[in-house]
């Protein structure tokens, strides 16, 4: 009843545009983990991210102080990787949206605006989470 429309003769696969693909084991790792440091070095050009990675070298070595168990330290320390990690994604939307196309459009302003909603609730769970922390262990 509907047939699919005939294949073209040499389709490019992703696997054609990417030679990622192709990698295995050790190389793809190594490799992997250079595109990783890469978007390391991208966020650092972004302020939100470079201002998040400094309250990270202050607050991780204070969640080993505030927490009394490795539960408590895990918490504390992984809503501030959190908060990085939600900066990194809602920088990967708002560059692809831009490089979509500068004109404003209802769905990329959806876009942006949930990326950087989920930053402020990262925000706020880390602040709570400290929040709390602080409140039992200081006396009173």
């Amino acid at each position: 009843m509907f047939e699919q429309p005939p294949h073209p003769a040499s389709p490019l696969q992703a696997s054609d545009a990417n030679p990622q693909k192709h990698r295995k084991g050790m190389s793809r790792l190594w490799h992997a983990l250079g595109y990783s440091v890469a978007g390391l070095r991208a966020g650092w050009h972004e302020t939100a991210f470079r201002q998040e990675l400094l309250a990270s070298a202050v607050l991780l070595p204070a969640a080993f102080w505030l927490g009394n168990t490795w539960m408590e330290t895990a918490m504390l320390a992984g809503t501030v990787i959190l908060i990085m990690i939600v900066e990194l994604l809602n920088t990967g939307i708002e560059t692809a949206i831009d490089r979509i196309g500068p004109e404003w459009h209802d769905l990329s302003k959806r876009a942006k605006d949930m990326g950087s909603a989920a930053v402020l609730l990262s925000l706020i769970l880390c602040a709570g989470t400290w929040s709390m922390a602080l409140l039992h262990k200081l006396p009173g």
